[in-house]
């Protein structure tokens, strides 16, 4: 008769408790993604904002090279001509 209740009661309620200690690990393995998930999100946009401001002054950078280049290179040597007060 014992082995019969355990058999019939014992292996449900340790299974149903097995169940849930593994859907409490599901949960916490599915936050702990989620929130790695939003952190890599915020690190990738700060990373395209700050690829985006080097492309800016890459252009600044090119647009001053070849629209006064001559002019610029005249402009540095002016200034290396000039005193240091």
């Amino acid at each position: 008769m014992l082995i019969f209740f355990l058999i019939v009661v014992g292996i449900p309620v340790v299974a149903g408790l097995l169940a849930d200690v593994y859907k409490r690990q599901l949960k916490f393995k599915e936050r702990q993604l989620e929130l790695l998930g939003n952190q890599t999100a915020e690190k990738a946009a700060q990373y395209a904002a700050h690829t985006e401001r080097l492309e800016q002054r890459v252009r600044v950078l090119e647009r001053i090279v070849t629209d006064r280049g001559i002019v610029v290179a005249d402009e540095i040597e002016k200034l290396r001509d000039e005193p240091l007060n």
